[in-house]
């Protein structure tokens, strides 16, 4: 089993920036694929970012590239968001998420783990 914990939501003006944090236990972080999604409401839930364990690749929807950039800290179990020039359209619940795979990690499907949320609004 793994336990995610998201933390670093909160309300921010547009054009500003935020980071999340995802604290992961339970299993060797390392030898995890970690992703974020995020669900406004009304919604589904859209992938955002993703960094695969085996290399560190990392994967952006195209809606955040440029602005939000994903890494990993394997010392501290932790996965992280940049979002920079935040748009009102951003303004979502976060969601983190982790696999033992590789290969999904862009996709809801891909995740058997999944963190409770963090809210990121972001005013104009």
């Amino acid at each position: 089993q793994v336990q995610l914990v998201e933390s670093g939501g909160g309300l921010v003006q547009a054009g500003g920036s935020l980071r999340l944090s995802c604290a992961a236990s339970g299993r060797a972080f390392s030898s995890l694929s970690m992703g974020w999604f995020r669900q406004a409401p009304g919604k589904e839930r859209e992938f955002v970012a993703a960094i695969r364990w085996s290399d560190g690749s990392t994967y952006y929807a195209d809606s955040v590239k440029g602005r939000f950039t994903i890494s990993r800290d394997n010392a501290k179990n932790t996965v992280y968001l940049q979002m920079n020039s935040l748009k009102p359209e951003d303004t979502a619940v976060y969601y983190c998420a982790a696999t033992r795979g590789a290969v999904l990690i862009t996709m809801i499907r891909g995740y058997e783990y999944w963190g409770q949320g963090t809210q990121v609004t972001v005013s104009s």
